[in-house]
């Protein structure tokens, strides 16, 4: 009896001095339970990871068989680095992916951990598997201000950034096997929010280990990234390998980043990363407009000596002074990464980065960008006399969106839908080249063919869709065709229906400039249509350059600003109509 009463004795003495621990909290009335593990010399002011279990298990679960292997395990990554990391239990071993229930769990456990352990506020971070990772989605626009980076194992988002969420470091973890197809639409709503370039930077056999990949976009907006390490043929489990171990990548991501910055904050406002220019005209003859490069900056605990403006590694200039904005004239074609340096008082950097693509085209598949259902694509902006949505935009789950068709039989993967609710004429569209919807396209004169497809959603009776190429600055059409359908999918998107019949218009354009392919629905309450195939085709370009003028009937072979001529170069006589050159310019006249 006395062994027995020691025993229980030293275990209990053992449990009190050990550092890991389960312990409970009060939250709304409920009480919650968390493992915590501190380790030994903590000292203060130290991290602190918050990380949730998946779907039907528990923080014993997720500490003790998806955290461990034979030599590695989180304490172990706690106890060199020196932070605090607990395992929250949700309650029925699930967590609320919308609500505030777990959210307020999350915060007390922040203040109990203050007050327990002196925790540093400004490096806590919190991230989840499966179900966990889609509460950490759901915890990033409510708890931007108290979380300094959010991860998430095998849990994509269930949520799109708000509007007054600031940029947010995120990295991903997903294996192959494990449903990857939805990681990247789930990341690319947070890319564009960070302001990150959409073109991600790829380590291949990452840290050694075969078939992994470290994506990485960034630096956005305030130096932070959004990463995706992706796992060949992992499925739905914590990687546990000593060369991607899960728990030290995870901490060698969140370590970078802290709530109290010390280095100088920079954006770029303009222009916006994806933005393109499509230029269709003769092989070496594009005429790319210039770039305004404009930026902010500010320093937290200090003033910003200047921001320095790059074209790749090219210096284009250094401003020490507000406004920061630099002028990029006569680009070239390709894509351009433009860097904007920002430099405090205390030599302290950040840099951020965007991309812009200045394409020369002379066939365009305007429609290979549906590639994501509920998203708007880049490039276009779409209107239902309700809502206006741009591109690139995802999310959604009802009104003008990209839709995937998964019936046995069906003309197209995916189709943009657009409507119109009210009815009102012109009022339910989507456009293609609009200024906020990220894309320019200009064209230069030639004779061109506009080729589509189009069918209606919801119209058993069927409804036109009116076709327009509108001249950019003033909704000028130069061309139009109006069609109906003969096809209705039916309002299911599993739902079998024929190939469309592919319809053609054709154009010309007379004057260089920008241009927007413009779909109408029709003038009647709830009309749509789905737009599926678009490919714009230049069959020939005017000629446009003049190689050698005729002087022979000009007295004394002076050029004259006031004589016309011809696209061959000859003097022309009279007014004419159509393009002609006069002061070195093109004119059209009509």
């Amino acid at each position: 009896m006395k062994k027995t009463f020691l025993l229980s004795a030293l275990l209990l003495l053992i449990a009190e001095f050990s550092p890991l621990k389960a312990d409970n909290i009060t939250v709304d009335g409920t009480e919650r339970s968390y493992n915590v593990y501190a380790p030994s010399n903590l000292g203060t002011n130290r991290p602190l990871l918050i990380f949730c279990h998946g779907y039907n298990q528990d923080a014993n679960w997720m500490q003790n068989s998806e955290f461990k292997n034979e030599t590695l395990s989180m304490e172990s990554v706690c106890d060199t680095a020196k932070f605090v990391v607990v395992f929250p239990n949700g309650i029925d071993r699930s967590w609320d992916t919308s609500g505030n229930r777990d959210i307020n769990f999350v915060k007390a456990i922040i203040e109990k951990m203050v007050t327990q352990y002196s925790i540093d506020r400004n490096r806590v971070y919190l991230g989840g598997f499966s179900m966990g990772g889609m509460f950490t989605y759901n915890a990033i626009n409510k708890m931007h201000n108290q979380i300094a980076a959010f991860i998430s194992c095998s849990g994509p988002s269930v949520v799109t950034p708000s509007a007054q969420t600031p940029p947010v470091p995120l990295f991903h973890i997903q294996g192959t096997a494990d449903n990857f197809g939805g990681v990247q639409p789930a990341l690319n709503p947070w890319i564009n929010h960070n302001g990150c370039p959409t073109t991600d930077k790829v380590v291949d056999n990452y840290n050694g280990f075969s078939g992994a990949k470290m994506h990485t976009w960034g630096p956005g907006n305030d130096g932070v990234e959004v990463k995706l390490l992706e796992l060949k043929d992992k499925g739905h489990w914590i990687c546990k390998e000593p060369q991607v171990y899960t728990g030290k990548e995870i901490w060698n991501f969140c370590k970078r980043y802290s709530l109290e910055k010390t280095a100088p904050n920079v954006r770029i406002t303009s222009p916006k990363s994806g933005t393109k220019h499509v230029c269709f005209a003769p092989s070496g003859e594009a005429v790319f407009p210039d770039l305004t490069i404009t930026a902010t900056a500010d320093d937290p605990n200090g003033t910003v000596s200047k921001v320095e403006f790059y074209d790749g590694t090219t210096l284009l200039a250094t401003c020490e002074s507000e406004p920061y904005q630099v002028t990029l004239t006569n680009p070239s074609g390709g894509k351009h990464t433009l860097k904007a340096v920002a430099t405090d008082n205390d030599g302290e950097q950040s840099t951020v980065s965007v991309e812009v693509t200045l394409q020369t085209k002379a066939t365009y598949t305007i429609s290979s960008e549906f590639t994501e259902g509920g998203s708007i694509p880049a490039g276009w902006t779409v209107y239902d006399s309700s809502t206006k949505r741009t591109g690139y935009s995802n999310g959604y789950s009802l009104g003008c969106r990209v839709l995937q068709f998964t019936g046995s039989t069906k003309g197209f993967n995916y189709g943009l839908y657009f409507r119109n609710v009210d009815g009102s004429a012109r009022q339910g569209y989507a456009k293609f080249g609009l200024e906020d919807g990220g894309t320019t396209l200009s064209l230069t004169p030639g004779h061109y063919s506009l080729k589509y497809k189009v069918c209606n959603w919801n119209m058993p009776n069927f409804g036109s869709v009116e076709v327009n190429v509108e001249k950019r600055a003033d909704n000028t059409s130069i061309a139009k065709q109006t069609y109906t359908p003969n096809i209705n999918i039916g309002n299911t998107a599993s739902n079998s229906f024929g190939n469309p019949e592919q319809q053609t218009l054709e154009f010309d354009v007379t004057e260089q400039g920008d241009y927007v392919i413009a779909f109408y629905s029709a003038d009647s309450e709830w009309s749509d249509c789905i737009l599926g195939q678009l490919n714009l085709t230049a069959n020939s370009f005017t000629p446009t350059a003049i190689n050698e003028i005729d002087k022979s009937n000009k007295a004394n072979n002076q050029y004259d600003n006031n004589v016309m001529y011809d696209l061959q170069g000859r003097v022309i006589s009279s007014s004419p109509k159509g393009i002609h050159i006069q002061n070195r310019k093109k004119v059209f006249s009509y």
